[in-house]
């Protein structure tokens, strides 16, 4: 067996079963408190509530672990079980061009993933969501969203695939620094694209019509000298019930979104609240931070995928018979999270420093309050756990623990 095949085995079951330790760490914890309220939540979810999330969230973890075993066997079989490198030499075999060749392995396999996926998907969105009380999608909805991501990927996908495999192949040796350079300019196109052509293919945006609400939304954003293309609307209960409020955009495209959902829940301080806190996010940078962090990660995976590239040790350790860039850049899109899955950690702490920041910003700007129970009001609607385990909450949280953010919030 190859060094590198050991070391990849190593890795992938030593992240495997911290995974699956997390999960039941996670379900444990969860069960241990699923019989009393926390103090700071019992004014305003109901035994009843706080239970429903407990069986929702370790109903996830559950079927989450099933997913990962799923998703681990394919690995192994794409991979040194030699998946990629039949259904490459499958291909070879119409003696097309390296660069047609290297598109149709990418798209078949992304084709055949995407099936073997298709189970868990149907299984999470009309069974697990379904019986919880938040799916709100139709199996025609579902389907044509579907078709839309996959239109989507032959249009915009398949010309940066092409592109990104010509460099590779004809660009010379530093081939990695022009991909790199394409991939930011294709990212920063469709950060500010998403909002105006891609959004709406898969939901309906209508601008705020709460006159109100409206006012005191303009006078925040007027006090945070934030300028935006407006404050939107967005169709999210035609999906589903769970609310979330986010900004989207770049540059002159920046847009403000409240899933309907949300607005139903919350009142107006509360609402205010809500937006100083994703305000807090833009003031404070932490949107550039991030885009800058994920063009340096970036960098560095395509000077590693360029190396490795021409390292024959590479595709022999994987499985792969015929070296080519298709492969390389395929068998790197496999290796990789297993791992950085141990590094998760570090961006999931950033994450929680930049809410914590975030928060702290709208204490500035509205009610501290409103926004304590706006969160309240959030978990509560989105069944979302109120006891995490720490451990794993280190790992997968983006943000801090429901007790710990109020806890902070209520800080003088």
């Amino acid at each position: 067996m190859h060094t590198f095949t050991l070391i990849f085995l190593v890795f992938l079951f030593a992240s495997v079963m911290t995974r699956i330790w997390l999960s039941q760490r996670q379900i444990h914890h969860i069960l241990a408190h699923k019989d009393r309220v926390p103090d700071a939540f019992a004014q305003k979810i109901s035994l009843e509530e706080h239970q429903k999330a407990a069986s929702y969230s370790t109903t996830k973890l559950k079927f989450a672990r099933l997913s990962l075993a799923w998703e681990t066997i394919w690995l192994l079989i794409w991979t040194i079980g030699g998946g990629l490198s039949l259904l490459d030499n499958w291909w070879l075999e119409y003696q097309l061009s390296p660069l047609t060749t290297g598109i149709l392995v990418i798209l078949s396999l992304t084709v055949l993933m995407s099936l073997l996926d298709l189970p868990f998907s149907l299984y999470s969105t009309f069974v697990i969501e379904q019986r919880f009380g938040f799916n709100k999608t139709t199996l025609k909805t579902w389907l044509t969203d579907l078709l839309k991501s996959a239109m989507l990927m032959l249009v915009i996908g398949v010309p940066l695939i092409a592109v990104i495999l010509w460099l590779m192949n004809q660009a010379g040796e530093f081939w990695w620094l022009y991909a790199w350079s394409v991939w930011t300019a294709f990212s920063l196109l469709m950060i500010w694209a998403y909002p105006v052509f891609i959004a709406p293919l898969f939901n309906k945006f209508s601008a705020l019509e709460d006159e109100s609400l409206k006012t005191r939304i303009d006078a925040l954003l007027q006090r945070c000298g934030f300028r935006s293309k407006g404050v939107f609307v967005v169709d999210g209960s035609k999906r589903s019930a769970h609310g979330n409020a986010y900004f989207t955009g770049f540059g002159n495209n920046k847009r403000i979104v409240f899933y309907d959902t949300l607005l139903k829940s919350l009142s107006e301080d509360e609402v205010e609240a809500v937006l100083a806190h994703e305000l807090g996010h833009f003031k404070r940078n932490h949107i550039k931070k991030s885009l800058l962090l994920s063009i340096l990660m970036t960098l560095a995976g395509f000077a590693l995928l360029a190396w490795l590239m021409n390292s024959p040790w590479f595709y022999s350790a994987m499985g792969v018979e015929q070296a080519s860039t298709h492969a390389a850049l395929l068998l790197f899109m496999f290796v990789l999270p297993v791992f950085t899955f141990f590094i998760s950690p570090l961006f999931s702490a950033l994450s929680r420093k930049h809410e914590f920041e975030a928060d702290d910003f709208a204490k500035q700007q509205s009610d501290y309050r409103a926004l304590v129970s706006a969160l309240v009001n959030m978990y509560r609607e989105n069944a979302s756990t109120l006891t995490p385990d720490p451990i794993h909450s280190m790992f997968y949280d983006s943000h801090p623990p429901a007790s710990i953010r109020i806890a902070h919030l209520e800080a003088r």
